[in-house]
């Protein structure tokens, strides 16, 4: 018992400084309550013009039609459908960190989960554009759902894109769900504390009159938990799905069973890069957060990384191997082209991004240094990006027939379609911090108390402390 605490007296601490409730509330609270730095007017604006770019290209979209893209015969699958896989994939950490590693009783998610739980909702959010807009008729979406209507257009149920809508509109829904309710003991704080009326209505309308009884927590507390256990199969099974698209093919490169536990981990490898790329930037705008977003979060980060990208890597690996072990022809073609193709520099530069220099989280210092963790999870969300282009372009512009090979080259549609929606994920982000509070205020209250005072929390909310009559835990 004595090792047990010597050792736990040794780890970095949670959280930096001297915390209590009122300084938790005061500072996270204050961050949505106070004028905002110069800085987050200029990324806001950077976002706003991104997405004004993206809805420009929409509206041209429906007005020409899905010609404007570069999509062509072979290639049918281009940027949209690169894009789409890539937006899912980054969405996945939220619910890593929200759910799974709740039910797995971490504690150091709880300084995270809230920022990674909004990045999911905004990244799914692109992500369902994609192939809404490639079916080239995005007002008639709702044959998709199996809805009574005089046309008697009825699903068909064996499509992998009827998957992708099941599976995608499910899981934004609980992840939305999931991210409410978390905030809902929040809003009851920023309710209480703030000063214009039109405020306190707002936070008041949705934080559905919560006062902190017993009662309520103990609501809160099982439906949150509920939702959890909902969430985490989601985690596993919305990339698995969105896997099938390609598994169920006979297209090479893409007819192989290592797909779905392959997809998933790169999932959940460039949603952590992801996180990193927001988080790291956001300390220095906010002081504060540092206190409660510490090097032992970033480090933990970094470690999911390094274990997601080795699984990863050897995906990569394997891929090459059922090329060669298959003896399929067409199979075996299929690395020869990836190596030396015309599009070798976008897979030689997947293994660079993705393989070779994330092992260089294996030193402690590099996990520690802050410029080389943000320069290096802007590499891997580009070497995951490739992976994407690499498995659907270069497997569809040449597969069986050497006269039906063919180019894939984007239009400029294309380009102003990506880099507009990477514009409207930044804008909902900056959104997201200008009126919520990007922490989690109540489970870092009851996670404070549990460390340090040797309360005993339920499932990570309530807990040590007993919440003020009307607000939050204040």
């Amino acid at each position: 018992m004595q090792e047990a605490i010597k050792t736990r007296l040794q780890e970095p601490p949670l959280f930096e400084g001297q915390q209590t409730d009122a300084r938790i509330t005061e500072q996270i609270a204050s961050i949505a309550e106070h004028p905002h730095p110069r800085a987050w007017f200029l990324w806001f604006g950077i976002g706003a013009a991104g997405a004004l770019m993206m809805v420009t290209t929409i509206v041209a979209l429906l007005a020409i039609g899905i010609g404007i893209w570069g999509v062509n015969q072979p290639v049918g699958w281009g940027f949209d459908i690169i894009n789409f896989v890539w937006w899912i994939g980054i969405g996945h950490a939220g619910t890593l960190i929200s759910a799974i590693l709740l039910l797995l009783r971490q504690g150091w998610r709880m300084s995270i989960n809230r920022f990674a739980e909004a990045m999911t909702i905004f990244a799914v959010m692109c992500a369902g554009l994609y192939p809404l807009l490639h079916t080239g008729r995005p007002w008639v979406a709702y044959w998709l759902f199996p809805i009574p209507n005089w046309l008697a257009m009825w699903p068909q149920f064996r499509s992998p894109l009827e998957w992708d809508v099941f599976a995608v509109s499910t899981y934004f829904s609980v992840s939305l769900l999931f991210w409410y309710i978390g905030l809902i003991p929040d809003l009851a704080t920023m309710r209480d504390r703030a000063k214009s009326k039109i405020a306190k209505f707002i936070h008041g309308i949705f934080s559905w009159g919560w006062r902190g009884s017993a009662l309520h927590w103990l609501r809160y507390e099982q439906a949150y938990l509920l939702l959890a256990g909902l969430s985490t199969p989601l985690v596993l099974s919305v990339h698995s799905i969105v896997s099938f698209d390609f598994a169920i093919s006979i297209v090479p490169g893409w007819h192989v069973t290592i797909f779905p536990p392959y997809f998933v981990a790169g999932a959940i490898f460039s949603g952590f890069a992801m996180v990193l790329t927001l988080v790291i930037p956001f300390r220095i705008l906010y002081p504060a957060l540092r206190e409660y977003i510490t090097m032992k979060h970033i480090d933990m980060m970094a470690k999911v990384m390094l274990a997601t990208g080795l699984i990863v890597f050897y995906g990569y690996l394997c891929e090459m191997f059922f090329g060669w072990y298959s003896a399929n022809q067409f199979e075996q073609y299929l690395v020869v082209n990836r190596f030396t193709g015309p599009y070798w520099m976008t897979f030689w530069a997947l293994l660079l991004c993705n393989g070779v220099i994330p092992q260089i989280l294996w030193s402690p210092k590099m996990r520690q240094n802050l410029v080389v963790l943000f320069i290096l999870s802007i590499i891997i969300n580009i070497g995951m990006w490739f992976e994407r282009f690499v498995i659907i372009a270069i497997s569809l512009h040449r597969d069986f027939l050497t006269s039906a090979w063919g180019q894939y080259v984007p239009f400029t549609a294309d380009w102003t379609m990506f880099i507009g929606s990477i514009g409207f994920f930044l804008m909902m982000m900056f959104l997201f911090a200008r009126f919520i509070p990007m922490l989690a205020m109540a489970e870092l209250k009851d996670l404070w108390h549990r460390l340090y005072h040797g309360g005993h929390g339920g499932n990570g909310h309530s807990g040590a402390h007993t919440p003020a009559p009307r607000g939050g835990g204040q």
